[in-house]
């Protein structure tokens, strides 16, 4: 087994190497460094800022420290080296002194592109310092601390470059613009905006939240993470460069936060009902039955054209689909339409712009003053189609804009490991068109899940939560509040078997893990059959009637 501690020994070695070839090839004499530190904030006594950490793994300790009453902590991980660093204004060809005391195993101490040191001083501070000479055009350095894999956290304080400051140049950086939400649970709102011009180059962008500063991060996009449930804010961005000018500060965007694991229509138990074929039950009796308040009412099609209708045959208003919403509602529960399917004439394919399907789910949204619309991508008319996903996206960034409040949810099939690369698309074009979508549901059935149904589809969620966090850049529970699981009961198309034990561990699991909606295929299934196959009025298994629709009414998210 090869030595782990040995690899920083070896890295060093190759950096030293490149720094002194590097002196060593230099023509130009450096000019001389008058002794200041450069550096703002090099002790961190006044938080974080402008100092960035990969990862979100960087805070400000009051101990152990070396200086003064603060210092940094590095949250080093088994995958994460917990870097942090800030960039500064330097003069080109001239001599610069980095130093800084530090505490760890393997903590480093260096500059971007250029040379490094370290050492290894788990019990007490130790002082590290490396020399470096920019080059002849260099007007910017961005220098680092970190850690090493798996080496606990280290600490840093007293961080020093000395030299001669850069540029007197005062020019602030453009304004940010297009600054938008992309994304909000009860405790967090993520944002995204457009990036900054400057002459020596933005460095940083600074999001406030009203007149205080929230957070600081390198790229265009932040999830603002720590907030209140049910609560407005404000949030604003500025820029900022490496000679330490400031832009004014962005248009404003106005978010209110989620209600949490109480908010209706976001956690969300809703089995699907279709009230045109299986032997649909009366929807009120199961709710009295079970204490399910919501179903996903299956399926809204194109009547022809861009034309929205129930089964693509029966009116949005004044018949049977209206009179049971309406019971619905009369007892205390709601409805979210599943607008697709995996057949039939959808209107993602028949509605030839993104305003012009966004202009038919308004009719549907109109006709029963919704709460959330659910847009069932699937097969190859719609989700294997690059240009019907986008269409359907955009269609509902579009309501989604028009309906302050409305929650959008996309449901779409998988892989036992995660989303298939059509669903990986269609998340990655979610984030690139700000589609600001709630709630991204995997149907993990007819997926190869055979004998273990309940491991399969928690591997595939997990699959799922892993692309939004890598997609979104959101943490494990922003990321776990954005995504739902639709199973299908009893046995699947493929026959796998979904049992009333193993429905009650998903459940379970996802209560646990707090993910937004559990929904599935059928209640007009939810009645045992037992040998009967696969039909759409019975589960196929021996079952009490509604024993899968009263396992997801205990789903609270």
């Amino acid at each position: 087994m090869r030595n782990p501690l040995r690899r920083p020994g070896r890295r060093l070695l190759a950096l030293l190497g490149t720094a002194a070839l590097a002196l060593a090839g230099a023509v130009a004499l450096p000019g001389t460094a008058h002794a200041a530190n450069v550096l703002p904030n090099p002790g961190f006594e006044s938080g974080l800022s402008p100092w960035s950490c990969g990862g979100g793994l960087g805070s400000v300790v009051s101990s152990p420290v070396h200086g003064g009453t603060k210092a940094l902590a590095g949250a080093v991980s088994s995958s994460d080296i917990a870097k942090c660093g800030q960039t500064v204004a330097v003069r080109p060809n001239t001599a610069y002194t980095l130093s800084g005391w530090v505490r760890g195993s393997y903590v480093y101490l260096g500059v971007d592109g250029g040379a490094s040191t370290w050492t290894s001083s788990p019990s007490a501070y130790s002082q590290l310092s490396v020399s470096f000479t920019t080059g002849a055009s260099q007007t910017s350095a961005t220098v680092y601390v970190h850690g090493w894999y798996a080496q606990g956290t280290y600490y840093a304080d007293d961080i020093s470059l000395d030299g001669p400051g850069g540029s007197t140049d005062t020019q602030a950086p453009t304004v940010p613009g297009g600054l938008t939400s992309t994304g909000r649970t009860s405790s967090s709102v993520s944002l995204s905006w457009n990036a900054s011009t400057d002459n020596v180059g933005v460095t940083a962008y600074d999001i406030y939240s009203g007149s205080n500063q929230v957070l600081s991060v390198s790229g265009t996009s932040a999830t603002v993470s720590g907030l209140a449930p049910a609560t407005a804010y404000t949030f604003t961005v500025k820029a900022r460069d490496a000679a330490g000018n400031t832009s004014a500060a962005s248009g404003p965007v106005s978010v209110t936060t989620e209600q949490g694991s109480g908010g209706t229509g976001f956690k969300q138990a809703a089995p699907y009902l279709y009230l045109g074929w299986g032997d649909p039950p009366s929807a009120t009796s199961v709710m009295s039955a079970t204490g399910i308040k919501w179903y996903t009412m299956a399926f809204v099609l194109s009547s022809g054209g861009c034309n929205p209708a129930w089964d693509g045959s029966r009116p949005l208003t004044g018949g049977n689909d209206q009179s049971v919403i309406n019971s619905i509602r009369s007892a205390g529960g709601d409805i979210v339409p599943s607008i697709g399917g995996w057949s039939g004439n959808k209107l993602g394919p028949n509605c030839s712009t993104a305003e012009a399907l966004a202009g038919a789910y308004q009719k549907v949204i109109d006709a029963y003053g919704l709460k959330a619309i659910d847009v069932d991508i699937e097969n190859t008319d719609e989700f294997e189609n690059a240009t019907v996903q986008d269409r359907i996206l955009n269609a509902l960034k579009i309501v989604k804009t028009n309906n302050p409040g409305l929650r959008t949810i996309l449901t779409f099939g998988t892989s036992t490991t995660g989303p298939t690369s059509w669903g990986n698309r269609l998340i990655e074009q979610a984030k690139a068109l700000n589609a600001n979508i709630d709630v991204f549901t995997i149907m993990p059935f007819d997926f190869g899940g055979g004998a273990d149904m309940y491991g399969n589809t928690v591997n595939a969620t997990e699959g799922l939560k892993a692309k939004l966090k890598s997609t979104f850049g959101w943490d494990d529970a922003t990321a776990y509040a954005h995504v739902g699981i639709s199973g299908m009961n009893g046995l699947s198309d493929q026959q796998e078997l979904t049992s009333t034990a193993i429905w009650t561990q998903i459940r379970d699991w996802a209560n646990g893990h707090h993910i937004a909606r559990l929904a599935f295929w059928s209640v007009n299934r939810d009645r045992s059959c037992p040998g009967g196959g696969v039909t759409s009025n019975c589960s196929g298994i021996s079952q009490n009637a509604w024993q899968f629709t009263s396992i997801t009414a205990g789903f609270t998210g």
